[in-house]
């Protein structure tokens, strides 16, 4: 066996499992405590976090284009995150690495066919007491207004809204985490508009969720965030924020430059294939490199692996101890992946991110050049004058072109696809893209093509949230001593596959481990998320209704 951290000091040896955002984090909040970490990980530092260089682009001495798996965007009720952000330093940053955040000022919702709008936060000026009625009034007016619903229908969702703020967490739990969205919100008989807006968009584009199985706790709480943001309270900024360049040089880089100046070391190209019991302890974590196979050795273990690759690790033997992992098997994972479009010209498509609300492959995308300090024209052939970064979210309805899935197109197919979903929906306001104008497209490498099965495979699915999931999901520490989980798949309060819940989660692992370890040192900071103190009376209320069977009191039959 080969320790980790050879020559550290007994006692203060962890191994973390894992260099994604979870695993950094981890790794950051216990190197800052005195720990001894190494982080082992397969592919790259900051996994589905990081950019990727597209290979061989580059000439003249300019870096090649900036890839990615997806855009990043940084919701202003990211509080874990800003914080890990402010202690990461950057040249020229009085708040380090968070200084890289700008704000957006709009969102586009194109349709296709149709009028596109754009919204605007609202900002703290437009509050009102969040009384039931003012409630009521005030959001289902501006749903209906923004969203150019007919106002009963702004109003039922203002209503939804109502119910699920002044609902209990006895309630939250025991009957919204086993209750679908789409049923919540009585989708199947509201408006076409309202499906495709209030049901499908909110759950599909903007939270990576599908609207029939995601939990109405998941949804709701997001929504609790979001309405709370734009009067600036309980959030760390704009409601819609994004990095000022790629996100391996914004952050991830100066990441990993902190971390190993705080002693971390990183072993890359090391992919974990089992851990090793004994003494009902973990002994040892089995990792595959370039050098072959070996084992390494820890105090600490900290398992910081997507959900899908964590549960391959549940030997028999380790569910023997912590039997309650075996219900990871349920947890859904499906694919959420990302493809750029390189342009010889600017676009004007959105000062922010634009929805496309009627594309069969539930597509985002936000114009990146507008907003980054360093200029697409200073990468690759110098040429490209910006990149269109495009999120697609169903990878399982067929496409316009084609009939058929992006999970059964090529990669060719599933650019010309996207392409022109996109077009059908901005070219009805003009030609706002042009094929003479595409450079280049560069898609996830995570996403492969077998042309012989006619189908891609990926390698870095997204767990999705579905209803009555969190009973699935395993705490942070379990009765291994030394075994911790951090990942978006671990109870966290944001309940959702985000980097926000992959560092929430990394810090109660933190936490529990220095418990574990008798450290003296602080805890991880924890923060709360947003919930309006002024409806307080009316969830202590519910809690005494729904201990006694009665509907919230402001549920009405959909």
């Amino acid at each position: 066996m080969r320790p980790a951290s050879a020559g550290a000091q007994p006692g203060r040896r962890v191994a973390v499992l894992g260099g994604g955002v979870a695993g950094l984090t981890a790794a950051h909040e216990l190197a800052e405590r005195g720990f001894q970490v190494t982080v082992y990980e397969r592919r790259a530092i900051g996994g589905k976090a990081r950019s990727i260089p597209v290979p061989g682009t580059g000439s003249g001495g300019r870096p090649d284009l900036p890839g990615e798996h997806g855009f990043r965007f940084f919701p202003g009720f990211y509080q874990h995150i800003p914080d890990t952000m402010r202690r990461i330093p950057f040249a020229g940053n009085p708040d380090g690495v968070w200084n890289n955040l700008l704000a957006v000022p709009e969102a586009r919702f194109a349709r296709r066919d149709g009028d596109d709008f754009r919204t605007l936060p609202l900002g703290p000026r437009a509050r009102t007491e969040p009384t039931p009625e003012a409630f009521l009034e005030t959001v289902g007016a501006a749903i209906s207004t923004s969203l150019k619903l007919p106002a009963p229908e702004g109003l039922w969702f203002a209503n939804r809204l109502l119910v699920f703020n002044t609902s209990s967490d006895a309630r939250r739990l025991g009957q919204w985490e086993g209750t679908a969205w789409h049923d919540f919100v009585g989708a199947h008989r509201r408006s076409h508009e309202f499906r495709a807006l209030l049901s499908r968009a909110l759950t599909s584009i903007m939270v990576a969720a599908k609207e029939d199985v995601a939990s109405v706790r998941t949804i709701g709480t997001m929504g609790e965030q979001f309405l709370g943001n734009p009067f600036e309270v309980g959030n760390d900024g704009a409601l819609d924020r994004v990095l000022n360049g790629p996100t391996n040089a914004a952050w991830i880089d100066p990441w990993t430059e902190r971390l190993r100046a705080l002693g971390v070391e990183f072993a890359l190209g090391a992919e974990v294939r089992g851990l090793e019991v004994r003494d009902r302890r973990i002994a040892g974590a089995r990792i595959v490199d370039a050098a072959g196979a070996r084992t390494v050795e820890a105090d600490y273990f900290v398992v910081a692996l997507p959900a899908e690759i964590a549960r391959t690790l549940w030997s028999p033997a380790v569910l023997e101890l912590q039997p309650e992992l075996a219900s990871m098997d349920r947890l859904f994972v499906d694919w959420m992946t990302g493809i750029q479009f390189y342009l010889r010209t600017p676009s004007d498509i959105s000062r922010g991110h634009t929805a496309y609300i009627d594309a069969p492959w539930s597509l985002t995308s936000i114009s990146q050049n507008q907003h980054w300090s360093r200029k697409l024209p200073q990468y690759g052939d110098g040429t490209v004058q910006d990149c269109l970064s495009v999120d697609i979210s169903d990878w399982n309805t067929p496409g316009v072109l084609y009939g058929k899935t992006a999970k059964e197109c090529s990669p060719d197919e599933i650019a010309r696809e996207v392409w022109a979903q996109m077009r059908q929906h901005l070219d009805d306001n003009g030609e706002s893209l042009r094929d003479a104008d595409l450079h280049s497209w560069f898609l996830d490498p995570g996403i492969t093509w077998n042309a012989a099965q006619g189908r891609n495979a990926n390698a870095d699915p997204l767990l999705i949230n579905t209803a009555g999931s969190w009973e699935y999901r395993p705490e942070s520490h379990g009765t291994i001593e030394n075994l911790f989980l951090a990942g978006d798949y671990v109870r966290t309060n944001v309940d959702l596959a985000t980097m926000e819940g992959a560092n929430e989660s990394a810090r109660t692992a933190v936490n529990a481990l220095l418990d574990v370890a008798g450290s003296n040192a602080a805890r991880c900071r924890m923060f709360e998320m947003y919930r309006a103190v002024e409806l307080e009376p009316l969830r202590q209320i519910d809690a005494d209704r729904y201990a006694t069977g009665q509907p919230n009191l402001f549920d009405r039959a959909v």
